[in-house]
């Protein structure tokens, strides 16, 4: 399990390349270093429920991104607050 505070990167992964897919991680932050914030839940797995495929559970995050470094417009101290489900993220 994560911990809030722990830096973490969304995986630079790209499945609706290779076939059909359902994804709730924004294509914008796949690559991108944030900060989760706190833990969620463990919810069964949306990917794997579009398809009507068994979904196990796994743990969903709030994770933080300054906006900054994404957006230019964004001023120090603006954030985007993200729920992805831990199998998007890896250590940072």
């Amino acid at each position: 399990m994560l911990e809030a505070g722990q830096r973490v990167r969304v995986r630079d992964d790209w499945p609706e390349t290779r076939g059909p897919c359902h994804i709730r991680t924004p294509h914008y932050l796949r690559g991108e270093i944030g900060t989760v914030e706190r833990h969620l839940g463990d919810f069964p797995n949306p990917e794997d429920l579009a398809f009507a495929r068994p979904a196990p559970a796994k743990a969903l995050y709030h994770v933080r991104f300054d906006l900054p470094m994404h957006w230019p417009e964004g001023r120090a101290g603006d954030a985007l607050v993200v729920e992805i489900f831990e199998h998007w993220l890896e250590a940072a």
